[in-house]
């Protein structure tokens, strides 16, 4: 039996925090990840890889159903400023998102899990390219949870804003679904001075900058919610010279596919409508891979819920659906389950160069959910 103490988790969590790498590049991170999976029993698990996610299944003694747990494994492109003496090593990468926390949490679940010796099946998917390539699609798609997909699905993410000791989640929409945009306008450049010989795409651009905003404004529901973000504008080169091309690029955000699809025909409608006005080309590319409304089960959810309301250490709450993107999603579209909020009280927020989470929710979130999971296994 292999026993991590609170300190072993801690000791985890900073060496996975000292080793971050972009989506699909965790190869440190999986070849540290599989070294920790090694050192459980191994009669008890079977493990399958593909690029840089792992499979971890716990086999039951009389296995009934498959519960599964996922944690993403990738870090963020960003230069770490929190003067930890376990900073980063990686220059440039940062597990800025909790991701550190969340693997941690994953190993320490999965030895307890293992140490229960269950009844029924459980599966552990160490996720790649959250933050970039929908890893959990990719995933999916490839088959690697073919022989061992969950019945039912569940996952955490922290949350700096909310104290050590508190989880929320909510029934229905809790993380929104996301679409990149990217959007190019090619026409004629030339001389400031001779307007009426170019055609101006810096105006084109922002024409289309400005009637998107009339999405939120004047199609979508006032009842429902949706984002149209713009993060870049690039254009020109010179102070009297009419750019020839420009480009945009944005986010849309909405709490239900089918208002994600809307937002995304109207804006396709928009840029095509000015570059027809502008007499322009487009080139414009709508993405949004697996990144779709976080839908949280009403059963699984509600059994959750109410056995974090009776757990001691838990201040459970109710939370309202928030706009960030989450590519668990899209498992929660193909399969029953539940995410939620671990709070790890944090000055700084998720994505920010000093997030710096508390590790004592570490153990709490480990203990709380391997309780739910003995319970949910006596079912």
């Amino acid at each position: 039996m292999t026993v991590w103490t609170k300190n072993d988790l801690i000791a985890i969590r900073r060496k996975l925090h000292q080793i971050p790498e972009i989506g699909l590049e965790e190869f440190e991170t999986h070849e540290y990840l599989m070294q920790k999976i090694n050192e459980l029993p191994q009669e008890q698990i079977e493990v399958k890889e593909w690029k840089t996610a792992i499979v971890v299944k716990v086999k039951g003694t009389s296995p009934s159903k498959t519960i599964g747990w996922r944690t993403d494994i990738d870090g963020l492109p960003i230069k770490e400023e929190t003067g930890l003496d376990f900073s980063s090593t990686h220059p440039g990468k940062m597990h800025a998102c909790g991701h550190d926390m969340h693997m941690t949490v994953a190993l320490g679940l999965l030895q307890e899990i293992v140490n229960q010796k269950p009844k029924n099946d459980f599966v552990f998917l160490f996720q790649p390219a959250e933050e970039n390539e929908s890893g959990g699609k990719l995933v999916y798609e490839y088959g690697l949870l073919d022989d061992c997909l969950p019945d039912e699905f569940y996952g955490l993410h922290v949350q700096p804003f909310l104290p050590v000791g508190t989880i929320g989640t909510r029934v229905g929409t809790l993380f929104a679904g996301t679409c990149e945009i990217q959007a190019h306008f090619t026409g004629k450049g030339g001389h400031a001075a001779f307007p009426h010989e170019s055609n101006d795409m810096i105006i084109a651009a922002t024409e289309f900058v400005q009637q998107a905003q009339t999405i939120v404004s004047r199609n979508v529901n006032p009842i429902e919610g949706a984002v149209v973000t713009f993060g870049t504008f690039e254009a020109g080169t010179t102070n009297n010279v009419i750019a020839g091309s420009a480009h945009v690029s944005g986010t849309i955000r909405t709490l239900t596919q089918s208002m994600n699809e809307l937002t995304q025909k109207r804006i396709r409608q928009i840029a095509e409508g000015i570059a027809v006005s502008f007499q322009c080309q487009l080139d414009m590319t709508l993405t949004q891979k697996g990144y779709l409304p976080v839908e949280n089960n009403p059963e699984t959810t509600k059994n959750f819920m109410d056995f974090m309301r009776h757990y001691a250490a838990i201040n459970l709450i109710e939370t309202e659906p928030a706009m960030t993107g989450e590519d668990f999603g899209y498992l929660l579209s193909k399969i029953p389950g539940t995410m939620f909020w671990l709070g790890v009280d944090s000055p700084y927020g998720l994505h920010h160069e000093k997030m710096m989470p508390k590790e004592e929710a570490i153990e709490i979130g480990v203990q709380a959910i391997s309780a739910f999971f003995a319970e949910l296994d006596k079912k």
